[in-house]
């Protein structure tokens, strides 16, 4: 009978700290400088290619600091009111906004510039080309605008070894070879399939390998 492992380690938030900088130094630097109400952010870029992590590690660095935080993304429910007391109040996934969502976004913009709360926002592509409504739109690419560029192969290598080595998995160079060979290089990607496989190896008692890794993509039917 299989095995189902414990969740041993748990969730660690995303922290500035555990980004792969590579070439978006100008954006972590800004987000890292904000002040208590500065321009709307916007961040655009691929699909793992850092956006949210950066999302979140600000988040997580205004809470420690005691502040409050809002997040709204296109799964979030709608209405969303802004709370005086936030510091922050965060818009994800800006492409997906339907028209619900669209108009709980414009209205988040209005209600923060009224209680001077910092709007940081992200989706996939540039202001200019989300499919939003232009009121929206124009209020997404006020401020400050960064585009995120995707990592070297190098850089996902990095990250890849050193999120096994937080979690205490040998990747061996053949292991890493076989990913990055056979997956595009979509660092959220490659995370997700990391956790899946951490949790496979523990099922089964198995040291992390090539042939452990085709087992599991055979199970999955990849």
């Amino acid at each position: 009978m299989k095995q189902i492992p414990l969740a041993i380690l748990p969730e660690t938030a995303p922290r500035f700290e555990t980004f792969t900088v590579g070439p978006n130094a100008a954006a972590v630097q800004h987000l890292r400088s904000l002040e208590a109400v500065a321009a709307p952010v916007y961040l655009w870029g691929p699909s793992g290619s850092g956006k949210t992590h950066l999302l979140r590690a600000l988040a997580h660095e205004r809470q420690q600091q005691g502040h409050r935080v809002g997040w709204f993304d296109a799964r979030s429910d709608v209405p969303w009111p802004v709370d005086e007391g936030w510091s922050l109040v965060i818009l994800d996934d800006c492409q997906d906004f339907d028209a619900l969502r669209q108009q709980a976004a414009f209205t988040v913009f209005v209600e923060a510039a009224t209680s001077a709360v910092q709007v940081v926002a992200a989706g996939r592509v540039p202001p200019v080309d989300l499919p939003v409504r232009d009121d929206l739109r124009t209020r997404l690419g006020w401020g400050h605008i960064f585009a995120l560029q995707p990592l070297g192969e190098a850089e996902v290598r990095a990250a890849l070894r050193r999120e096994a080595d937080r979690r205490g998995i040998f990747l061996s160079d053949d292991v890493m070879d076989y990913l990055l060979t056979r997956f595009a290089r979509d660092l959220k990607h490659l995370m997700r399939l990391l956790d899946r496989l951490d949790h496979f190896a523990l099922s089964q008692h198995r040291g992390v390998t090539v042939p452990l890794l085709k087992s599991m993509l055979a199970e999955e039917g990849v």
